[in-house]
């Protein structure tokens, strides 16, 4: 073997990362984060997608619930539907984990994040093609807890079980608020029912409830990121 020069020493990786400035390498541990919670979402596709975001006094009435307060549907509720005079579509269907639930006839439905006067027109517009006029009328049997999914600078990430109706400052107090580190102006709920969004808050918004930004209404299957 030929006999090296004095003083010489391998090069090995470490001597290059040793140089890389510390606050350069800090970063990739929230910009992981940020891709986790984007992956967990069934709308996301990936960290391209982080930029896009609804604020949320831009959402619509349905977004907060029905005038009314009408129930809105969750992931594992159990609905009864009722067609006047047809009971081949009538009966007592839970709601599967996409959200769906399937009838004779009228096919597959969104059933999740709607409300259940909502649901009753939408299948009486499907059953028009085999029914004349036909009535339905959709209540709740049965209910479950919501659950959802805090992730990123908060203080307990994890899954999070709410009594309904639940919100978002109640989910944050569980989960312990936002971390040392948070960006408190973007934390962000991203919802999968009936479509997915990324809603955008700021921290001071939900302490003062501006435009009711406190007492916005959760959803099962929802993803609470504080970036």
């Amino acid at each position: 073997m030929e006999a090296r020069p004095a003083g010489y020493h391998t090069p090995v990786l470490h001597r290059w990362f040793d140089k890389i400035p510390l606050v350069r390498l800090v970063p990739l541990r929230f910009a992981r984060v940020a891709c986790l919670a984007l992956l967990v979402s069934a709308g996301a596709t990936g960290c391209a997608s982080q930029g896009k975001f609804v604020w949320y006094s831009e959402l619509p009435q349905s977004d907060w619930g029905s005038a009314t307060g009408e129930y809105t549907i969750e992931v594992g509720d159990t609905v009864n539907i009722r067609a006047y005079e047809q009971e081949g579509v009538s009966g007592s269907i839970k709601i599967r984990r996409d959200g769906r639930l399937s009838l004779p006839l009228a096919g597959d439905f969104m059933a999740a994040g709607k409300h259940p006067s909502q649901l009753a027109s939408e299948i009486e517009a499907k059953l028009k093609q085999f029914i004349v006029n036909p009535k339905v009328i959709v209540n709740i049997d049965s209910s479950q807890p919501i659950s959802v999914t805090a992730v990123g600078e908060i203080g307990h990430i994890g899954n999070l079980t709410l009594e309904p109706p639940g919100n978002l400052i109640q989910a944050l107090a569980q989960a312990g608020g936002p971390g040392d580190y948070a960006d408190k102006s973007r934390i962000f709920v991203m919802r999968q029912f009936p479509k997915f969004e990324r809603i955008r808050f700021t921290y001071d918004a939900i302490l003062r409830n501006e435009g009711g930004a406190a007492n916005f209404p959760l959803r099962t299957g929802d993803v609470i990121v504080i970036e």
